[in-house]
């Protein structure tokens, strides 16, 4: 027990800015082991999010919540996927061959396909809550913001489990995306990436699901063809995608 917590809050400081306690420590081992927790740590920035969404809404009007509650988010994993979204965009809108795609994305600064796409992204998902709090309330809005944090964060573990790392020059800050995870542990993290999906009605969870569910099938069938499986960055990109589809899934079925 005392050893899979030392792997949760691995994770928890590899994907957030969250503190964890002293007596965790630091290993490798336990970076090894964080992949499989990286769905039940979406859920948590997920809870933070939607906290921070409700709470916000008892002074503010709503479109200024959900963007304190998208705020909170981006401020505890330290804006981690976007930055990864950024960056696969530019690698992939501005590079045909392998290694300049690479190169792209390793590059810190951001370009104008990444920018722009960014901003999109943040524009497209503000709206998507928007909605389902128009259609649906606080009552939907909290529990679809956990879910589609969890789910997201499955759809970027399950490119883990299924595709090869490709970069060759990984460090120890990637490392623990780079080991491909058995089936037992995408098992565990489907557990804590679907449970929040428990807290919405089962047919628009379906649709949501299947909508997630394909566009990471379709993200991973194009970076494997255009650079022969995944980076971080394409996790990023891949949980950004996913999180959106996730809300539009939602959207398709409430009333």
């Amino acid at each position: 027990m005392i050893r899979e917590l030392q792997h949760f809050f691995a994770a928890l400081r590899f994907f957030t800015r969250l503190p964890v306690p002293a007596w965790v420590g630091h290993s490798q081992q336990q970076l090894d082991q964080a992949a499989r927790y990286f769905p039940l740590v979406g859920v948590i920035v997920g809870g933070i999010g939607a906290l921070v969404t409700a709470a916000a809404a008892w002074v503010l009007p709503m479109s200024l919540s959900i963007l304190a509650g998208m705020s909170a988010t981006v401020l505890v994993t330290g804006a981690l996927h976007e930055d990864g979204f950024a960056d696969a965009v530019d690698g992939f809108g501005g590079a045909g061959d392998k290694s300049r795609v690479l190169e792209i994305m390793k590059d810190s600064r951001i370009g104008s396909f990444g920018a722009i796409a960014i901003a999109l992204m943040l524009l497209a998902k503000f709206n998507a809550l928007a909605q389902i709090e128009v259609r649906g309330g606080r009552a939907l809005l909290v529990p679809a913001l956990i879910a589609g944090h969890g789910a997201s964060r499955l759809a970027a573990t399950a490119l883990i489990g299924a595709l090869d790392y490709v970069r060759e020059d990984d460090s120890t800050r990637s490392r623990p995306l780079t080991r491909r995870l058995s089936a037992g542990e995408l098992g565990l993290a489907a557990v804590f990436g679907l449970a929040p999906c428990a807290l919405l009605d089962r047919s628009m969870v379906a649709v949501a699901l299947g909508l997630t569910a394909a566009v990471t099938f379709l993200a991973a069938r194009y970076i494997v063809h255009r650079i022969g499986g995944y980076t971080g960055d394409c996790l990023g990109a891949t949980q950004q995608v996913a999180e959106l589809a996730f809300y539009a899934g939602l959207l398709c079925v409430s009333s």
